[in-house]
């Protein structure tokens, strides 16, 4: 059995941005569009993540631009008393699902659950219907950037039948403690591991993380949905860019201006995915004291863990916590628009649902697809030092380009998506007024140094 899909656009991944895509298009163009995903519902990765996972950032910079995440509410008890609420795991699927409602109501959205894109078709994993796509019908890949995560990706170190190794996500369904617990990765992840077994009272010293490579990353203090906090932050790292030495330099300078957070002083790191973290994660990260900087895990049997440059004894009942998986993606950086497909990429650098709303607007408000892609110049995600340099250099470029168009600057500006957008009507103050003088004063020179230094 098949049938027609009656829509301009197909929207092949109903994740964070595949759903901003569509409902910036939608708000802003008559138009019909489909959206395909694999999965039972929307919300992509978030539907398989580990039940304790929160947002590293505020909920105000995630979702969709038509629809607030979290209501802009501030925390008013606990360690970030003050600073903006992070959606959970639970909350955020429920926004999603939300929003989807919202979406199909309007006439405009068609939802295909548990399919495949075929390349001309679409058919339904549960019951083989298949759905053709009409050849007018633009297809945008929001998939090119999605996230592994550890419940869907085998561990990347080989494991023998008498270890015990899990996904994160069984974390929070063990029903016997071990002796020792093993941690392996270095990313946020493998953070939020380390943070929930120790506020669920695991004595640190009976946790052991195998971190590959020490990370930076940045205060959540300073990623904040006000215009004062958040563009004084960048007003900082573009001033120290414009005097620093090397990038490990620029860092340290960083580090001492309250921007950027490593767990270990004494190390130097050399990943800079940069999500944010709380001073209060912080000192509780730092009383895990066991910690294996060899390289990546090989192999894991019962206990012992295997790296290049030999093995490491660990307890026999060793609970393994695979948080390991690539996370982030670094494929090629290619146009948005482009002949086979519109392809979903951060525009400004690390708000990848600000970007997919913007290329929707910007979609829904433009003709020529050479102008488009001159507006919407993509930016990739930071890995090394030198690869976070670059996408500040990239995307804050990417942001002069777009902020130059009168009706974007005021359509962004109005969107909470949109980390440095100045609302109507937000009063002037002193703090402003030095961070604006001071980005004024510093990007460029800024952006030539971090040229240079990547």
């Amino acid at each position: 059995m098949t049938r027609t899909v009656e829509a301009d656009y197909l929207v092949v991944g109903a994740g964070a941005m595949g759903m901003a895509f569509a409902d910036a298009l939608t708000t802003h163009a008559d138009v019909r569009v489909a959206l395909v995903d694999r999965r039972h519902g929307v919300g992509g990765h978030w539907l398989e993540a580990y039940p304790f996972v929160r947002l590293h950032q505020a909920s105000a910079f995630y979702g969709v631009a038509s629809t607030l995440l979290g209501g802009g509410q501030v925390q008013r008890r606990g360690p970030e008393e003050g600073l903006q609420e992070r959606a959970s795991q639970a909350e955020i699927c429920s926004y999603y699902a939300r929003v989807m409602d919202g979406l199909v109501e309007s006439g405009k959205v068609e939802f295909l659950p548990n399919c495949e894109y075929l390349g001309g078709s679409v058919v339904s994993r549960v019951s083989g219907l298949r759905t053709e796509v009409p050849e007018r019908c633009r297809v945008v890949d929001a998939r090119y950037l999605a996230p592994g995560i550890p419940a869907e990706q085998a561990p990347p170190f080989d494991v023998a039948d008498d270890a015990r190794v899990v996904p994160v996500n069984a974390l929070a369904r063990l029903e016997e403690a071990p002796s020792q617990y093993v941690i392996v990765g270095s990313g946020k992840t493998a953070t939020d591991a380390c943070i929930w077994l120790l506020a669920r009272g695991v004595d640190p010293d009976t946790v052991c993380w195998v971190r590959p490579r020490d990370p930076w990353m940045l205060s959540r203090a300073v990623v904040q949905p006000d215009p004062e906090v958040f563009l004084g932050m960048a007003a900082d790292i573009m001033e120290l860019a414009t005097v620093a030495e090397s990038l490990d330099d620029l860092f340290l300078r960083l580090e001492d201006a309250g921007v950027m957070l490593r767990i270990d002083r004494g190390v130097a790191p050399t990943m800079a995915k940069t999500p944010t973290l709380a001073v209060w994660e912080l000192e509780q990260l730092r009383t895990v004291e066991n910690v294996v900087r060899r390289g990546h895990l090989l192999a894991v049997s019962r206990g012992r863990l295997s790296f290049g440059d030999g093995s490491l004894a660990v307890a026999d009942d060793a609970l393994v916590v695979h948080c390991a998986a690539d996370g982030l993606k670094y494929p090629p950086l290619i146009p948005v628009w482009g002949t086979e497909a519109i392809t979903l990429q951060p525009i400004r650098n690390g708000f990848p649902c600000f970007g997919a709303a913007l290329v929707g607007y910007v979609e829904a408000t433009r003709q020529d697809d050479a102008e488009k892609n001159r507006i919407c110049a993509p930016s990739p995600y930071g890995d090394s030092l030198a690869g976070w340099a670059r996408s500040v250099v990239l995307g804050t470029r990417s942001s002069m380009t777009f902020s130059a168009e009168p009706d974007i600057r005021r359509w962004a500006d109005q969107v909470a998506l949109n980390p440095a957008r100045i609302p109507p009507g937000h009063p002037s103050s002193p703090a402003l007024d030095d961070a604006r003088e001071r980005l004024a004063r510093h990007t460029r020179p800024a952006l030539e140094r971090l040229a240079v230094l990547s």
